[in-house]
This record gives structure tokens, sequence and C-alpha cells, in this order.
């Protein structure tokens, strides 16, 4: 905060008030104190007085980030339950709020999503694990293609369980609350991605309680003079407006209760953001911004919502064109108010806005305030009423999954446009319909169903005939002329509709319009192709070879198929590949289980056969013209000891004699054992390069795994995987995987690899 302003002390101390506008949690030392609040809010809404289960996530989270401190220097647990006092204040179920205790926990320390599924149950495991999903996303603003996958990772998530999102909003908002321990290109890096991301779905959910503090925050860190400039500025004549609401305040209360109305009227500066935003819109400054502050009057019923409205209206005079009523339209997002602007006493305007407690809550809350389990007093979950109507916006989102990356950018940054506005008109049945600014009778011909915009021809408004491209205004009455001869929509409309909507379902019928010549196109293509190559196309064309194809590439039918082809999504090679694989493994000939043994047994006394392998010389007893696989268990290297198994339909597996599955195979199946060595120059070097597997075993240190790598580096060992963990005792267990002539450069590295500080011991895999 700048200290030269040119203002008072005591006005200082009151712009840091208004900075502060909630409470800020990380000036809470003792992590027990920040519980006591979390537990006392809980109390307050919620009906069961079992905190059990919360007191446990406590206590878990409070040890599993017992050691790891937050930037700010402060102990670490603090930020989750931060979280999880945010979630209460949004009133939400004990399931909730543990995952905010418990939404850090897998990312960032030893415990396991089974460790939680075991704890806490499903429910809260699903809710953190979708918490950590969508905490590993980023938003490169250059990478659209990035962005959009991440952004529609998230809106999957939302649809799985809407407390997913809730819990992320509620750790990005105490995460700004405490961005002062940021660097600066941090800052405005997670500012931006607020403001562009989790401060509009805040919005579009409802949840004004945290959207307004995000959007305050974000302005914050990306205009940091802008807001500061505002903050000192409205500090300057706070006590001179304060008394001016104060006066009206006291003007609407004495009158209401004057006409029989109980009501709770209180006044309030508009936050910054929206202050900003009337200045950018309006072009203003400032000073010529007159409705800074707003009153707002809370009844019991909507009947008395509308009677205070008639006394309002008699007590001032209203501004024509301001009044919107949201109670008989509401929002998207379930907002609901009457909103009025009037002449105050002293020619300033002022904006009044009715509502009920109920939408008062709604307002304040939004999806949190009705996506909830609503619990008995002996914890059991009732039955709630279904919220699938609350989420018809992101259902829409959902459709637009079938978007490429560059047009669901588009349609989402069209809907997330923080400054459209609604336009509501009605169907001649007098249903009311929201659309955006600007929207034409195509937009609300597609609003209606797809088949009506794919069928129209034209449309009257108020009972007159309009051009496609008239811009629908407040009240309009719009009928949409079909028929059934109708070509369908032009691309021309493209470039005449608003809505989202509209733009994607017109997209949707061109694609399919054009499938059918597609279908036509890859048909012939894949007819060509095969007959170039000498291949009889009826021969793959076997319904389990066509599935094959359909099953690799994501489609549910044979046309679909075709129909990539056509426009260049599939290639002809990729189909008729995959359609080889399933026409050779049926025509090939195999040699079954039984003739393997059968050739064995009576090969006893037989000298060796060569089989042919790619990998390497085998020698095994009796047998050839059978394919010999390496087993992954125990993974031989030539100067092993070896034996052959017979494995049920995939011929020899190779295993170490000391494998454990050869060490412990059942008696019954030791007939399928055959006598297996290496051929003299495989144990040479000469057959290539083996995979071969260790565990080392060592005590945990910085630097540790690079001494372990520095010594594959210099004897060129290519390194094929490395998995590592740590117990709770400090001991690292490193499985390492990696290619090695034979069994004397493997005995060479482990030697080697023992001399290395903190080494314990070293042993291969076997099995």
């Amino acid at each position: 905060m700048p200290t030269d302003l040119n203002v008072k002390t005591d006005e200082i101390e009151e712009i840091k008030k208004v900075d502060a506008s909630v409470k800020k949690m990380e000036d809470f030392t003792d992590p027990d104190v920040l519980y006591q609040e979390l537990i006392a809010s809980v109390r307050k809404y919620h009906p069961s007085d079992d905190i059990s289960m919360i007191e446990k996530a406590y206590r878990v989270a409070y040890e599993a980030h017992k050691d790891q401190k937050r930037r700010s220097g402060e102990p670490y647990i603090i930020h989750p339950l931060c979280v999880a006092i945010i979630l209460a204040d949004l009133e939400l179920d004990k399931e909730t709020i543990v995952a905010g205790l418990l939404h850090d926990v897998v990312e960032d320390t030893i415990m396991t999503s089974e460790d939680l599924r075991e704890q806490f149950g499903e429910e809260v495991e699903l809710l953190v694990d979708g918490v950590t999903k969508l905490g590993k996303l980023s938003y490169p603003a250059d990478k659209l293609d990035v962005q959009a996958e991440n952004l529609r990772k998230m809106f999957l998530a939302m649809a799985k369980d809407i407390r997913v999102i809730l819990v992320k909003l509620a750790d990005r908002l105490h995460n700004m609350r405490t961005a002062k321990y940021w660097s600066p290109e941090t800052q405005k890096k997670k500012a931006r991605e607020t403001m562009d991301i989790y401060a509009p779905i805040a919005h579009r959910l409802g949840i004004s309680k945290i959207k307004v503090e995000l959007d305050d925050l974000s302005l914050k860190y990306l205009e940091p003079d802008i807001y500061y400039d505002l903050v000192d500025k409205i500090a300057l004549k706070r006590d001179e407006r304060q008394a001016y609401v104060d006066g009206i305040v006291a003007q609407v209360r004495g009158q209401i209760e004057e006409a029989g109305i109980k009501a709770q009227v209180d006044g309030r500066i508009k936050h910054f953001f929206s202050i900003y935003k009337k200045m950018v819109n309006q072009q203003k400054t400032l000073d010529q911004i007159y409705d800074l502050f707003a009153v707002r009057i809370i009844v019991d019923t909507v009947k008395d919502c509308y009677a205070a409205l008639g006394v309002i209206h008699e007590m001032y005079k209203p501004i024509p064109g301001r009044f919107k009523d949201y109670i008989a339209m509401p929002k998207q997002n379930m907002y609901q108010s009457l909103h009025t602007t009037l002449i105050g006493p002293n020619g300033l305007p002022f904006e009044i806005q009715i509502r009920t407690f109920e939408m008062h809550r709604t307002a304040e809350y939004g999806i949190a305030a009705h996506w909830k389990y609503k619990e008995a007093a002996d914890g059991k979950k009732s039955d709630t009423r279904s919220e699938e109507a609350k989420l018809s916006w992101l259902r829409q989102v959902l459709d637009w999954q079938m978007s490429d990356n560059r047009e669901f950018m588009s349609l989402l940054k069209s809907d997330f446009d923080l400054f459209a506005e609604s336009v509501y008109c009605f169907t001649p049945a007098g249903d009311v319909k929201n659309l955006p600014n600007g929207s034409t009778p195509i937009d609300f011909a597609y609003s209606i169903h797809s088949a009506v915009g794919n069928r129209m021809i034209g449309a009257r408004v108020n009972g007159k005939l309009v051009t496609i491209d008239y811009v629908i205004q407040n009240g309009d009455r719009i009928e949409i002329i079909t028929s059934q001869n109708s070509r369908g929509p032009s691309r021309d409309w493209l470039k005449i509709v608003k809505s989202s909507q509209a733009r994607n379902k017109i997209n949707q019928w061109f694609r399919q319009e054009l499938k059918e010549d597609n279908i036509v196109k890859g048909k012939e293509m894949l007819a060509v192709y095969c007959k170039s190559k000498g291949l009889v196309q009826s021969d793959l064309m076997k319904q389990s070879y066509v599935d094959r194809v359909m099953s690799k590439y994501g489609f549910r039918d044979w046309d679909s198929v075709m129909a990539a082809l056509g426009h260049g999504g599939l290639k002809e090679g990729q189909i008729v590949n995959k359609l080889l694989e399933g026409y050779e493994q049926d025509h090939r000939k195999e040699i079954t289980d039984e003739e393997i043994i059968e050739a064995v047994q009576s090969a006893k006394e037989a000298s060796p056969v060569r089989i042919r392998k790619s990998k390497g010389g085998i020698t095994v007893q009796g047998i050839n013209d059978v394919s010999v696989r390496f087993a992954k268990c125990c993974s031989p290297i030539p100067g092993d000891e070896i034996v052959g198994f017979v494995t049920r339909g995939r011929g020899v597996t190779i295993h170490r004699t000391d494998c454990i599955n050869i060490v412990n195979l059942p008696e019954s199946e030791r007939v399928r054992l055959i006598d297996a060595e290496w051929q003299k120059d495989a144990t040479a070097g000469d057959q290539g390069m083996y995979l071969a597997e260790i565990m080392i075993y060592c005590n945990n240190r910085t630097g540790l795994l690079v001494d372990i790598t520095k010594v594959f580096t210099e004897n060129k060992i290519d390194v094929q995987s490395v998995n590592s963990r740590t117990s709770k005792q400090g001991i690292a267990t490193i499985a390492m995987s990696f290619e090695v002539a034979g069994k004397d450069t493997l005995q060479y590295l482990i030697e080697r690899l023992r001399q290395i500080e903190s080494v314990i011991d070293i042993e291969r895999t076997t099995g």
C-alpha cells in the first residue's frame, strides 16, 4: 500500500480496512485457533452434532503437513484450514469441508488416495482426487490447444461432482488473499488466470460471495495503480457518501415499516471491480459515476418484493428504462431480484435491490446454496431435490466437447464475456427466453431446438415479418417460420448469430451434412488402395477385423471410419494395416501347447535345436518354428541359468531358473518346462542388448540419484526406467531397468553401484 497519499492517518486506516474486506486468515499463527473457528462456523448451520469426521481430517492433515511451511513462513496447515473455513462460510456438507482440509495431502505428502478412501470413504477420496487433478492444470495463454484441453478437463470434473470446483474456488481465493508473498510475475500470472477462469466460473455458478472478492484481488495485482487510486478516492469522500446512504436507508426503512412490510434494509458501497467495469464500459472517470452504492431491501415473500417496489416508486422518481425484474426472469446463474434506479433527494441516482431472504441466500452462495446434502440431527443424509436444472449451463459447455480446440475457446470466451448483458424475449406461448445481447431470430430458433433452427426460413417479431439479422429487443414476442423444404442453415448465419449455442449447432449441421459425401469418398479411397496393394478387400471386411479398426480409432460404426478417411482424418494404410492384423492372425498356422509338449517329451535325448529369435540365440530341446520370448518377471540375460516354459497360446517363454514364478510352479504345471540354454555367440555379447532389472536399497540423501545415474552414464548404459520411493524410516528403494549385453556387464555395474555412499544392498528382480 503506498504511504505517500495525501490523506489523513485515520483515512489511511480506512483504506487498509477496505483493502481487507474480509478477515485475512494469514494473521492467525496458531492452527488450533483456526480449527476452533472452523468448528464454530460449521456448528452455526449444520444440524448434526457429530464433527468427528472433520476432527479426524484435521488431525490427519496436521500430521501430514507438519514439516511443511508456506512462502510466508507459517505452517502449511494454515492453508487447508482457511480453505475449509471458506467452504464452511458457504455452508457446505461435511464431506466437502473434509475434502478442503485434505485437498493437498495426496499431492504434497506421502499419503495416497487409497489411504484417504480407507479412512474417509470413497466420496471424500473422489473429491480430493478431482481437486488434485485440477491443481495440476496450467493455462499458458500462448498455447491455445493446451488451454482448451485443460478447460475441458475442468468442466468434466465439475460435471462429475460440482463440489470439486467449489473446493478449488476456495483454494484459489485463499491463495489470492496471500498473494503478497509471491513474486510480481507470479502475482500477475495468477491474477490473470483468476480473472479469466475462476472468477467467471464463480459468477456462472452464482457464488457472488467468492466472485466479488476474486475480482477485487485480481484487479489489485493486474492493475495496482488503478486499484489503489480507487481505494484512495473512494476513501476520501467515504464519510460524506456514508451519511448520504444512511439517510436514504433511514427514509426507506421508515416508509417500508409504515406500509406494514417486514423487511431488512441496508446500504453498501459497490465493490472495486464493479466500479472499474462501469468506468471502462461507460468511459467515465470516478467523479462521473454516481451510483457507487446500492440499497438492499430483503423481505419474506415475493408478494412483499412487489409491494416494497410500489412504496419505493412513490418515494423517489424512477429513471426510465432502468428497472429490471430478475424475479420473473431469473439470470442463468439462478440470481433473482428486483433492480430499480432512482433519483435521490439531492438529485443523485442510486440503485435499490429488492429480494426475499431465500433469493439473497442464492445470490450470495449460488449453486452452493443448493448443492449440499441436507442432514438430519442424527447425521443421516435425507433426500434433496435435483439440481439438474441449475446445471444447464454446465451441460451446455460439455456439449461443446465435439468442437475443435480453437472453436471451443471461442465459444467459451463468448460465454464468459464479463461485460455481456442478456436480452429477454418471449415465445408465442409466453415462455421467457434469455439470450445474449445482440441476438437475432436465428439465436432464438436454436434456443428452442436445433430442428427449428435448421428448418427456419423467416421470423415474425410482435406479429410483423423481420429480416433474420434483426436484433432482438427486451420484451419482443418472436415466432419462427419453418418449412420442411428448407435447405438448412447458411454459412452466412455464422457471421450473424451471437449465442455460442446457435453457432455450435450450425457447425454440427454442416459436419453432419458433409458426412454422407465423405463416406462415399472414403469407401472409394479404400477400394483403390486395396487394389493397388493386390489385396482382396472382401477378405478383409470380416466383422471382427472391422471391430478392431473401430476400437483402435474410437468410432462407433464403420460409416464414421469411412467419413474420417474421406475428410483426411485417417489414412488408407492405417485402416488396411489394422484389418490385415486380424486376417493374418486367423490364417497363420499355430502350434498348440500339446504339440509343443509332445515334441519336447519325444526328444528328451535328442540334441538341442537352435531357435530363431531376434534378440539373441536361445537353444531349446526338441522343437523349432515356435515363437520364443523373454519373461518380464525376471528379465533373463546371457550368462543366466535359464529354462523354457510353454505358455498357453503364446509359445515358449524363457525364465531364469531362480525366478520366483518357476520356483513356486505347481507340480502339475512342471510338464511344461523345457531345457534351454544360451548359444555361445549370445553369451559372448554378439546378439545385441537385453533388458535387466535391479532393486537398489539405500539410505536416502540429497544427490543420491545423481550418483547412481552417473555410473550408468560413464559406462554408456541406456536406462529404460527409474522408479523411486522412500519409506518413513528414510530407506529409499530404487527400481531400475536398463539394457546390457550380458551378465558380466551387469555384475560389473552392480559392483560399481555398491561403492556409492548410502547404498545398503542391490538385488535383481526375480518375479
